[in-house]
């Protein structure tokens, strides 16, 4: 029955999401992740160290991280797999560790603050993007809520779901601690560049398939969303995927640009400094809080096609073992 466990993992999760409850009762197991992370952090990382020092404090603070990780969850997982019914446990091990409902309903409400005011449209973006809320105008909002659907789909769903297929749940708890350790240190900051190099390099890595594969799930997508555009969505990604500075973030956001004809990225505010970056397809830039719910409606299709692609390979898999017994 293991060969359920992701395509019920994708379908529970997107209906009912993590509790709030169980995160004011426990926390949530990415919240875990950070405490260790920190901890680590502020124990290992000092400043005055030569850099040399700082990288290798990171690298085994990284190692201790993924360590603690493997043997609590490898062995959960192959008690689980030996036991009748334990599958079923492992798929509530594993659904805290998507995103689908959380990223969906985080963006959406960007869209019912902009009913209200600009001003509440700010502040319900600034809990889910970097950049400088107050440099922002409506088109502004609506882009970096879009941008942050674009490159969650990737990092919150289709990656973790893809290290979940690969290798159960060691994978998919592991590239979680991978992801949650470059969001925490992996920053090009003074602070953290040594400390956080091997951080930063191991999420590229384990990124790089799952952001083209995002990209093909966006493209497919577009054959069953109105007003999208595949061929559009696979030229733009294949053609402005590589101007980010990111190996992996360009690839589902150049591919929503293409696909629903946007223009996304572009110069922003940071800390009062605009940093000029680079921009994701050639359509049109004022977007409207209309177009939050169009790339919502991309963003509902790619769930349904990674859910599809989950239950296909579950059945082939399934077919396989059957043959061969």
């Amino acid at each position: 029955m293991d060969v359920l466990v992701s395509p019920l993992c994708l379908l529970i999760e997107r209906l009912l999401g993590y509790s709030p409850r169980l995160v004011s009762a426990i926390g949530h197991p990415v919240m875990w992740f950070g405490a260790l992370i920190d901890y680590l952090e502020r124990k290992f990382n000092r400043p005055h160290h030569p850099a040399h020092r700082r990288r290798t404090a990171g690298i085994v603070n990284l190692a201790i991280l993924l360590g603690i990780t493997l043997v609590i969850t490898l062995p959960v997982q192959q008690v689980l797999r030996a036991i009748p019914g334990g599958w079923t446990l492992e798929i509530l091990l594993a659904t805290p560790f998507l995103a689908q409902q959380e990223l969906g309903r985080a963006v959406h409400a960007v869209f019912d603050a902009l009913g209200h005011s600009l001003e509440a449209g700010r502040d319900v973006v600034s809990h889910i993007v970097g950049r400088d809320p107050q440099a922002l105008d409506e088109a502004g909002v609506c882009r970096a809520a879009i941008e942050t659907l674009a490159e969650s789909t990737s990092d919150g769903v289709v990656a973790p779901w893809f290290w979940l297929v690969l290798l159960g749940l060691p994978g998919i708890v592991l590239y979680k601690a991978i992801n949650t350790a470059d969001s925490m240190i992996g920053h090009r900051t003074e602070r953290y560049r040594d400390y956080g190099w091997a951080a930063a390099r191991l999420d590229d890595w384990v990124n790089w398939i799952p952001a083209r594969l995002t990209a093909v799930l966006i493209t497919a997508a577009c054959f069953v969303t109105p007003h999208a555009s595949p061929g559009k969505a696979w030229a733009i990604a294949r053609r402005d995927a590589r101007k980010h500075a990111s190996p992996n973030s360009g690839w589902p956001e150049a591919s929503f640009a293409g696909a629903l004809g946007f223009t996304l990225g572009g110069p922003r505010s940071y800390s009062g400094e605009i940093v000029d970056l680079p921009a994701f397809g050639s359509g049109k830039r004022a977007l409207v809080a209309s177009d939050i719910l169009r790339a919502l409606q991309l963003y509902r299709a790619t769930l349904n096609i990674t859910l599809t692609v989950s239950i296909l390979l579950a059945l082939m898999t399934a077919s396989a073992r059957i043959q061969a017994s």
